[in-house]
């Protein structure tokens, strides 16, 4: 396996441990080395083919559960911020009232 290759698996399991642990600046920045292996090995040529392809496979599933994830994050963030705008414009009314 060309290090190219192997680079492409060793990001791709650090981003799947960051992923994992919601480590949002170590994702972003794993992101940009696997950008740059993606890029490194699209310009080897490589010797085996057939796991070059499967390790592009596995990457482009690790990008679909990331972007799962990251919008069920959003979600989950955006519905925290609506209950605390409600809480804050309750205790406007109770203050105002009390």
């Amino acid at each position: 396996m060309n290090s190219s290759v192997q680079r492409l698996e060793q990001t791709g399991s650090a981003m799947r441990q960051a992923m994992a642990s919601y480590d949002w600046a170590a994702i972003g920045e794993l992101d940009m080395q696997c950008r740059q292996a993606v890029d490194d090995a699209m310009l080897d040529s490589p010797s085996d083919e057939a796991t070059l392809r499967l390790r592009m496979q596995e990457l482009l599933e690790l990008y679909r559960e990331l972007v799962s994830v990251c919008q069920n994050e959003k979600d989950r963030l955006a519905s925290e911020l609506l209950q605390m705008n409600q809480s804050s414009k309750a205790a406007k009314v109770y203050n105002l009232f009390g």
